[in-house]
């Protein structure tokens, strides 16, 4: 039977656990600590950033949820079974797409929504982000974690580019020091109500966690930044300056109205429009999912560090898809993993998840009892932390990209243009159309560009088999004819995607390069990596089309691999028996298919006079050498010696043919095939070196063999046959080397 999903969380003794996490306990409580100190301040940030839309008195409320995200999805991962030392709060893209969100719910020109009261589009708002979890949940069970990894980087970059500019500037209001919150787009109109001291303290801070490096090691750079921009703050106030300072977070709200998501979702269900509100909360939530299980998935990569277990995934996201649900029942927005704080928490020593727990017993604390003292942080000072993060969080593959473009020489501009335009695009549809909608139409923009440069053509290579040959070792005379006839065996090496929008353009390009004189067509399927019915139902149109002209197609590929078993199944081509395994060994068939209809040879065994070593030789000095060589013979799969042997005997081969191997722990790799005709042991007579090679007779094997102990005797009794030999033997290496070159150089051309 199945396990359930969750059986697979990790689920260690108690005794176990607790000895693990007591071992490390004062390293964990420093971690959590110091962490918190650097998660909190984001927290706040990111959560005045996500209600900045309704203005100065939800200030105080936007930092509270901040706080209360961190918290609830922090406790609810290690509940579920997370054991590392990693640190949630709320992220820059998922508070990017939030608080837009919440925007386009208030200016919406949908008649429901224009109507609803602020405490419905709140319910609505919260409701999204609850159903965000889910569906971030539910990703994780349907095993979507692997797949959600691919999403088009230019969409994602797109979208963290825009998350983190707007970031930057909606901060400027704050830092010019305005008394109410006024948008960036006419921040500049209102000049003559900045307050300069409120730009100097927020360049203090800027600066000074910018340098925090510099100024002190140990102490992370966040904090550096905070302390000394309030410290000028309340210095310049203490001063007497108070009136030309900007102001401070404030308190929570008294008038407006507070979401109570947790009492009140229930409320949607009775609403007498909830059918035309629903397909607004589930396109959102959908976009807001996929936003959030991507930047998590990446994150846990970046937070790994070496040595850690690899990350799971779907775990990973329905832990963190759970605790998002649960934080917006509370009021809490989307969190993901803290990057900053996660590695301070590691850096400071923690290793389990008493850290995080920690981490949250100090948040707790803060909206506990702390809050009030957090309403006094000053606001240019908060902004200017948080423009730091923004800046930080400008996508470095973005500015490669651009830095590449105008590069003079970049290679593939066209496709880093492409790239270019498309991660601009998206953050310009975030903004001037609809966050949820810039999402969908990125990631539909993507897979179609991702469709058409697939359709590009799945030739990797063509060539011919003049100068390419197998490597089986041939005499002289089918040398000869292969050199004139070879050009008619085309090789075409496919690669990448064989489906819908590359098969047709394979067919007719396929079709352009067989219109010459062409007997046989290798396909190289060894490099496609998958095949659809539409690819199967090409090839097979191919091989059908070849027969008509009195082609014959052969193809090289794994018979066990997964596109002959896809092949097989939608109906591919029918190559029964021209199906080898790489195309070396469909060169060989082609080529002893060639000669047989050019140049039949006879069944029993070659004489003497036809062996290519000895071609200079006459009658006598071949009947000289005759008297020195012994007839052998071997069944097949006969081995005729291992790799390593003493080498001793060089074999002149009349009769069938054998191959030289290179043994491996998986199978034997062939290096070269002699046929009748050709000559194989030479080095024994060279070098008297061992074996480089082990041999294993493909058919019946008939040869001649001469020993080193023979040719020596020959050598005393009749030098000239000896440097005869010694001559046929440098002449048969050269060759082998000439044909060696020529191949590479036509496999490079």
């Amino acid at each position: 039977m199945n396990r359930p999903f969750f059986a697979g969380f990790p689920q260690p003794s108690a005794h176990a656990m607790t000895r693990s996490w007591a071992s490390n306990l004062r390293h964990d409580a420093v971690g959590g600590l110091v962490s918190s100190a650097i998660a909190i301040p984001l927290a706040v940030g990111f959560g005045m950033f996500a209600f900045i839309t309704l203005g100065d008195e939800y200030f105080a409320y936007g930092a509270l949820a901040g706080l209360t995200s961190a918290f609830v999805v922090g406790v609810t991962c290690v509940l579920l079974g997370d054991r590392t030392p990693v640190v949630y709060a709320p992220r820059v893209p998922t508070t990017f797409f939030v608080g837009l969100l919440l925007y386009s719910l208030l200016h919406s020109d949908t008649a429901i929504m224009q109507s609803a009261s602020l405490s419905l589009t709140l319910l609505i708002f919260f409701a999204i982000i609850l159903l965000g979890g889910i569906f971030q949940a539910l990703f994780g069970l349907m095993k979507l974690g692997a797949l959600i990894k691919f999403a088009p980087h230019p969409v994602t970059a797109g979208f963290q580019n825009m998350a983190a500019l707007l970031l930057f500037l909606v901060q400027l209001s704050n830092v010019l020091g305005y008394d109410r919150n006024i948008p960036f787009t006419h921040a500049l109109a209102h000049m003559d109500s900045a307050k300069p001291l409120s730009v100097l303290i927020a360049a203090i801070t800027f600066a000074a966690m910018w340098n925090a490096r510099k100024i002190a090691t140990r102490i992370p750079p966040l904090l550096v930044g905070l302390g000394c921009g309030t410290a000028v703050y309340y210095a310049l106030e203490f001063a007497g300056y108070a009136q030309a300072l900007g102001p401070v977070i404030g308190a929570l709200p008294q008038g407006p109205v507070v979401p109570r998501p947790l009492s009140n979702f229930t409320d949607l269900a009775y609403h007498g429009h909830l059918a035309e509100i629903a397909p607004t909360i589930l396109s959102g939530a959908l976009a807001l999912a996929v936003i959030a299980a991507f930047d998590a998935l990446l994150c846990a990569r970046l937070v790994s560090q070496p040595g850690d277990k690899p990350i799971d995934g779907d775990r990973l996201l329905v832990r963190l898809g759970l605790g998002n649900a649960i934080a917006a029942c509370f009021g809490g927005i989307t969190g993901g993993i803290n990057i900053g704080a996660s590695l301070t928490n590691r850096a400071f020593g923690a290793r389990t998840p008493v850290s995080v727990l920690v981490n949250a017993a100090v948040i707790l604390a803060i909206v506990a009892v702390l809050f009030p003292y957090l309403a006094y942080l000053p606001r240019a000072v908060l902004s200017a932390v948080i423009m730091v993060v923004a800046v930080q969080h400008i996508d470095p593959w973005t500015t490669r990209l651009a830095t590449r473009l105008f590069q003079r020489g970049a290679a593939q501009r066209g496709v880093v243009a492409l790239d270019l335009f498309m991660a601009l695009l998206v953050s310009f549809l975030s903004i001037a159309v609809n966050i949820v909608l810039a999402v969908f139409l990125g990631i539909a923009l993507a897979v179609f560009l991702f469709v058409v440069r697939m359709s590009r053509s799945n030739n990797r290579r063509l060539y011919r088999c003049d100068a390419v040959r197998s490597r089986k070792s041939r005499g002289a005379g089918e040398m000869e004819l292969l050199e004139a006839k070879g050009s008619s065996i085309l090789v075409a090496e496919l690669q990448g995607a064989l489906f819908f929008g590359s098969a047709e353009r394979l067919a007719q390009e396929i079709d352009k390069a067989t219109a010459g004189e062409t007997r046989y067509l290798i396909l190289d399927l060894r490099r496609v990596n998958y095949v659809d019915s539409t690819g199967a139902r090409i090839l097979a149109d191919i091989e059908a089309d070849l027969a008509r002209r009195g082609v014959t197609l052969a193809l090289a590929l794994s018979e066990q691999s997964e596109t002959a078993e896809r092949l097989a199944d939608f109906g591919g081509p029918n190559s029964e028996g021209r199906v080898f395994p790489d195309v070396d060994r469909a060169i060989e068939w082609t080529e002893d298919d060639l000669l047989r209809e050019t140049a039949p040879q006879a069944a029993g065994e070659i004489a003497l006079e036809c062996i290519s070593l000895l071609q200079d030789f006459a009658p006598h000095e071949i009947e000289t050498l005759v008297r020195h060589l012994r007839r052998v013979a071997w069944p097949k799969d006969s081995m005729i010696f291992n790799e390593g042997d003493p080498g001793s005997h060089l074999f002149i081969v009349t009769k069938g043919q054998a191959s030289v191997v290179l043994k491996s722990e998986s199978r034997n790799i062939r290096l070269v095939t002699f046929a009748p005709g050709t000559v194989f042991g030479e080095l024994a007579i060279l070098d008297k070196g061992p074996r480089s090679a082990s041999i294993i007779a493909d058919e019946d094997l008939v040869a001649y063999s001469l020993s080193e102990t023979d040719f020596a005797a020959l050598r005393e009794s009749e030098p000239a046959v000896a440097i005869k030999i010694l001559a046929g033997l440098g002449r048969e290496l050269s060759g082998r080397l000439r044909r060696a070159n020529r191949t590479i150089h036509q496999l490079e051309a």
